[in-house]
């Protein structure tokens, strides 16, 4: 099978590229190995996630949002938004298609690639002149490596499979992470009633949604500096929170926006966590040492016994166990080799959308720069070649 351009996974990524190649009338085949679009929204995220950003910053290309839709939308209305952005457009991904293996052909000047369709068992192969990896930087949760993390008695879960906390209730749970997901799943653990720890081992801004909104706008579409508006949103933060660190909470030197943009780690947006904090239903913990069966020993000596660990550790990319000529776009973690914002053109005409960890905003801006890249190309206006 060919086509003009080959697309590999169907979250809002490869789903937003599709759509603009076919704004340019540019014929793309879309592959997905799971058996439904946005299946990380759809199958590995917890019932209580919203959005946090707010929704003009979270449109896929070509398609805003209803106005009576809520500013931060909740997971199931985000998803309401992907299957419909899917009908409107006509997107049709071929699902269970788990990607073998893709090359770039000298000869021949394209690209090969090698699915299995999980439902048959057959082997399928593509030609294309064009590649895009949509498959993100998220594509499969991160284990860290735990000292006794094998001999753990209870439950040990990443996030991507944590669903509500109802089944924890009066158990006690350890939470692995401090980001976003982390200490959010912390406050559902404790709303039902599990005895709640999480592992803090770095700073990090605490702001709430609508600082994020507030500041978003202000740069956005008032174009004011970035060191005024993180100067801004941090005395918000302060005026808020005051001084956190006497509960383990340490706060960046760095802005939180230019934090963002710098190391691509976002502030935490609280949605009740820290009021438990401060009353010590949930309880901060540092550094893991080891873990002995049941106990969990920590940095600071003290021990404790957990009967669930909840892994809240992000994802990684894994682009490259499938992409064999990986290094004309990709470094050896599977990330852009690329800085921004050139983060998502690569040699021979392989692109990456989904990569620039600035969520949808990002995943809309590339894959805009992407289909126009491509489209110029065919028009003789760019060179293929030209990086």
């Amino acid at each position: 099978m060919e086509a003009k351009a080959m697309i590999i996974g169907a979250g809002p990524a490869g789903l937003a590229t599709s759509v603009c190649l076919s704004h340019f009338s540019i014929s793309n085949i879309l592959l997905e190995r799971e058996d439904c679009a946005a299946s990380l929204w759809t199958k590995h995220s917890y019932d209580r996630l919203h959005l946090h950003i707010g929704k003009e910053f979270c449109e896929l290309p070509y398609f805003p949002h209803q106005t009576k839709t809520s500013t931060f939308m909740p997971k199931n209305r985000f998803i309401e938004y992907i299957d419909n952005y899917i009908s409107f457009f006509d997107v049709n991904p071929r699902f269970n298609r788990c990607v073998r293996s893709a090359f770039f052909d000298n000869d021949s000047k394209k690209w090969i690639i090698e699915a299995k369709n999980s439902v048959s068992g057959e082997s399928e192969i593509y030609f294309a002149e064009f590649l895009v990896v949509a498959t993100g930087e998220n594509s499969k949760g991160f284990i860290p490596k735990i000292s006794g993390m094998d001999t753990f008695l209870g439950e040990i879960i990443h996030s991507s499979e944590y669903r509500c906390g109802a089944i924890y209730e009066g158990k006690n749970v350890l939470v692995v992470g401090s980001g976003n997901s982390g200490m959010e799943i912390s406050l559902d653990l404790s709303n039902y009633g599990a005895n709640t720890s999480i592992v803090v081992r770095s700073s990090f801004h605490v702001v709430t949604r609508e600082m994020v909104y507030l500041g978003m706008l202000l740069l956005t579409f008032v174009n004011l500096p970035l060191r005024f508006v993180d100067m801004l949103i941090t005395f918000l933060s302060k005026a808020m929170y005051g001084d956190l660190s006497k509960y383990g909470l340490h706060r960046p030197s760095i802005g939180p926006f230019a934090s963002k943009i710098l190391t691509g780690k976002a502030p935490v947006i609280d949605v009740g966590t820290v009021k438990k904090i401060r009353s010590k239903e949930i309880k901060v913990v540092p550094a893991i040492t080891n873990v002995n069966h049941t106990t969990v020993e920590f940095s600071d000596n003290t021990m404790q016994h957990f009967d669930a660990i909840v892994l809240a550790t992000g994802y990684k990319s894994i682009a490259n166990e499938w992409l064999k000529d990986y290094h004309y776009i990709l470094n050896e973690e599977g990330m852009p080799k690329n800085k921004t914002p050139n983060h998502w053109k690569g040699e021979n005409g392989i692109y990456c959308v989904g990569f620039a960890k600035n969520g949808i905003p990002g995943i809309s801006k590339d894959a805009k720069a992407v289909a126009e890249d491509i489209h110029a190309i065919l028009s003789n206006q760019v060179s293929k070649f030209e990086v």
